[in-house]
């Protein structure tokens, strides 16, 4: 059965997000592909799958941008059946530590990446509502929001934006305990060749892990009992 589905964060042609949308379109389904300025990869995706893609502008850190979002989707369909909150705000200093970085970058990244994620689940709500089958929102975690696994002494902005959005999907799952027509986890993707490099030592291509998230989140759908922090091998991982 074909669905609609929505992915943030896809305006970068080696990244998780675009390749996820890629995906989507190749299994004959409706994609909302969202991106802050313009992608020549995406459009030409355009004009290869035509209809079945939609390319929208939205800024995920500013409200107002998101529901004007929501707003000009909704009148293009009449509902969403998964949501996969991919897009990342990524701070100069992500690899500094503690003394050499600039504390002040954090909050931006925590917006983007954890907030924004909230906003887009806010502004879409009424669409997924809609949803005939079970409405999925799969936010992209990281092992790095992990606070009981953390090793790092770098990545700050980064683990912290990830924890947070751990506890925001925990926050929306106990909002929607009572609503079976909407389910929510949030997923460690893997070690994933974002970059696009060959020499990256991760061991997936961009390709390769949304392949993976493909067919996770189909058997995590109607999985109302399990943990909420998943990896891409649908074993649970501590929060």
């Amino acid at each position: 059965m074909s669905q609609n589905v929505m992915v943030t964060g896809a305006g970068k042609a080696v990244g998780l997000g675009f390749n996820l949308v890629l995906r989507y379109l190749e299994a004959g389904d409706t994609v909302v592909a969202t991106i802050r300025k313009p992608c020549p990869e995406l459009e030409e995706l355009k004009e290869k799958y035509g209809e079945k893609l939609i390319i929208l502008t939205m800024d995920i850190g500013s409200t107002p941008s998101v529901e004007q979002a929501a707003s000009e989707l909704g009148e293009k369909l009449d509902h969403l059946d998964l949501i996969i909150n991919n897009a990342v705000s990524v701070s100069p200093d992500c690899d500094k530590g503690f003394f050499d970085a600039n504390l002040d970058y954090i909050a931006r990244t925590v917006d983007i990446t954890a907030v924004g994620a909230m906003r887009v689940i806010k502004a879409f709500y009424g669409l997924l509502k809609k949803s005939e089958m079970t409405a999925l929102i799969m936010n992209i975690s990281s092992e790095a929001g992990s606070i009981s696994k953390c090793y790092r002494t770098n990545m700050i902005d980064y683990g912290m934006a990830k924890a947070a959005l751990n506890m925001a999907t925990m926050n929306l799952v106990n909002t929607f305990k009572d609503d079976r027509s909407i389910n929510i986890f949030c997923v460690h993707p893997g070690w994933i060749r974002t970059d696009g490099r060959e020499d990256n030592p991760a061991p997936l291509s961009s390709y390769e892990a949304a392949g993976i998230l493909q067919d996770l989140f189909e058997k995590k759908r109607n999985d109302f009992t399990g943990h909420r922090f998943i990896t891409n091998e649908n074993e649970d991982y501590p929060f």
